[in-house]
């Protein structure tokens, strides 16, 4: 699907009463962090641009290129770093995004897995012709490192994402955007 039809998909089920969602947002917990997922996504259309640099990268893509993004409503990384990954595709005629929901078929993140998970987003980056040029994701490296941090200390769920969504509030999308200019200018 594209962004539209993903950001459809999305309000939906924000829109829809739990009760009426399907799996896995039929679970009190889904729901309301999507919901809350929703808002922050949001936010980070309505407040945030890109870096001048980045726009600067992003324009030095001189050949088509196909974004494939792996993600799912309910994932917190994707709130923050999707709308990045999107202005980011906006910026450049010559880059077209289909969105891809990791639960559903056709589970491209089978190929794409970190550190043998199936963590997203994911952003693959192939040439006009498929081929993988680059892939980038979960999240960024810093945020990473707290995030493996408070798996370690078994931080319980909402003790570590009050550090990873507090880390993104911070940054603002600094660091998303210069991992992502780092791996665009691999592919170029």
């Amino acid at each position: 699907m594209d962004f539209k039809a993903y950001s459809s998909y999305f309000e939906s089920i924000v829109n829809k009463e739990e009760q009426d969602q399907a799996a896995p947002y039929n679970k009190p917990d889904y729901y309301e962090y999507t919901k809350l997922n929703w808002a922050r996504m949001s936010r980070w259309f309505k407040t945030q641009t890109l870096s001048p640099q980045f726009l600067e990268t992003i324009k030095k893509i001189d050949n088509p290129q196909q974004w494939l993004l792996i993600t799912e409503p309910w994932c917190g990384d994707a709130a923050h770093n999707v709308p990045f990954i999107i202005m980011a595709a906006q910026a450049n005629p010559l880059i077209s995004v289909s969105v891809e929901l990791r639960d559903s078929a056709p589970h491209s993140i089978d190929n794409y897995l970190t550190n043998g998970t199936k963590s997203i987003p994911k952003l693959v980056i192939r040439d006009q012709n498929g081929n993988d040029l680059a892939t980038w994701g979960p999240r960024p490296k810093e945020c990473q490192v707290i995030y493996s941090k408070a798996l370690e200390e078994k931080l319980p769920f909402q003790e570590l994402t009050v550090r990873i969504h507090t880390w993104y509030n911070a940054n603002k999308g600094v660091d998303v955007q210069e991992e992502l200019s780092e791996v665009i200018l691999q592919t170029i």
